[in-house]
């Protein structure tokens, strides 16, 4: 194990797998020269050269096109989309072409795309630079959809992507790409798609945290720990394939839940996750499934304006507490 940032950590993945797979190359506007607007191809050209390490034109759709014909004919493309929100330039290529190719040729043609989105708030990039898009695609059958929060989870979970025969959205937020932490310097090591990554144990209540929103439900989890409530910190890692069997067993031991997350409140990630909980675990439940996510308006540019649209460890800490409202026994209540 050694420390390394969330970026090098997906660069380290990148790199690993072009040398390894000759096929593997990367694709995206300025991920060569410039070195990828977030810094996270810098030096690869050096390593790759121009056939593997290419820049593109500004178009979105003609980039996600060519790493679809790409992976048709055989290869591994990595594409890097430089906002999620941008990701509606190509929503063609990717709904109807990419996320269906392989079932409309019966199961004959593999579709090893990665499509490598930086989302989320950076901080001040206003309404069409900020936005969590994960839970626009989560209804589109055919898309794999990995959302890591840690450097050891963003290079795992590359690695398998890359590795794979289906095409995915990896989305990486953008308020990660310095975060430090342990990951295993194994070539192979990979994290598996479908398993959820249990961060804390607790028994009064569960916090399901999505992408960057996990740091500050680790946050919200130490400050309720000290009033006497210990709860438990799950991060699905993938949310197509979902693991709901840990957050079903979660659930059942604890009978109170939240889903953390950036995206929107209405119809985001955890509209999905609290409708599977209803289905497979409303008997288990002491009170309603909570979701803490950003207002239902778009991401404004003024950083105090933002910080209100935004969830926080503080809204975090206020829903814990209206969970556990007239349960016995706990110092917040």
């Amino acid at each position: 194990m050694r420390q390394i940032t969330y970026s090098e950590a997906i660069r380290e993945a990148m790199c690993e797998e072009m040398r390894r797979d000759a096929s593997v190359f990367l694709m995206g506007e300025d991920v060569g020269v410039f070195g990828g607007v977030w810094g996270v191809s810098a030096g690869m050209l050096q390593e790759f050269g121009e056939e593997r390490v290419r820049d593109t034109a500004i178009s979105e759709i003609a980039i996600v096109g060519m790493g679809l014909g790409a992976a048709l004919c055989g290869m591994r493309p990595i594409v890097e989309i430089m906002f999620a929100d941008f990701l509606m330039c190509a929503g063609d290529q990717i709904v109807n072409q990419v996320a269906k190719a392989r079932y409309m040729s019966g199961g004959k043609a593999d579709v090893p795309l990665v499509i490598r989105v930086a989302t989320g708030a950076p901080g001040s990039a206003a309404a069409q630079h900020s936005q969590s898009a994960e839970s626009w695609f989560m209804n589109i059958p055919g898309l794999k959809i990995a959302v890591p929060a840690t450097p050891a989870d963003a290079k795992g979970l590359l690695k398998t992507a890359l590795r794979g025969k289906d095409p995915v959205l990896f989305f990486e937020h953008k308020m990660l790409y310095a975060v430090r932490g342990e990951v295993p310097q194994d070539e192979d090591f990979i994290v598996p798609f479908g398993k959820a990554n249990l961060h804390r144990h607790g028994d009064d209540l569960t916090i399901i945290a999505i992408g960057a929103m996990l740091l500050k439900a680790l946050q919200a989890a130490e400050q309720l720990a000290q009033e006497g409530i210990q709860a438990e910190v799950i991060d699905p890692r993938t949310l197509v394939p979902l693991d709901s069997q840990t957050i079903i067993e979660s659930v059942a031991k604890t009978g109170r839940v939240m889903i953390v997350h950036e995206a929107h409140r209405r119809a985001g990630p955890g509209a999905e996750i609290a409708a599977v909980i209803a289905e497979q675990a409303i008997e288990y439940l002491d009170a309603p499934i909570l979701r803490v996510a950003a207002k239902n308006v778009p991401l404004p540019y003024s950083p105090t304006l933002e910080q209100v649209v935004l969830p926080s460890t503080e809204d975090i800490l206020t829903a814990a507490h209206q969970l556990l409202k007239g349960v016995k026994n706990h110092a917040a209540v």
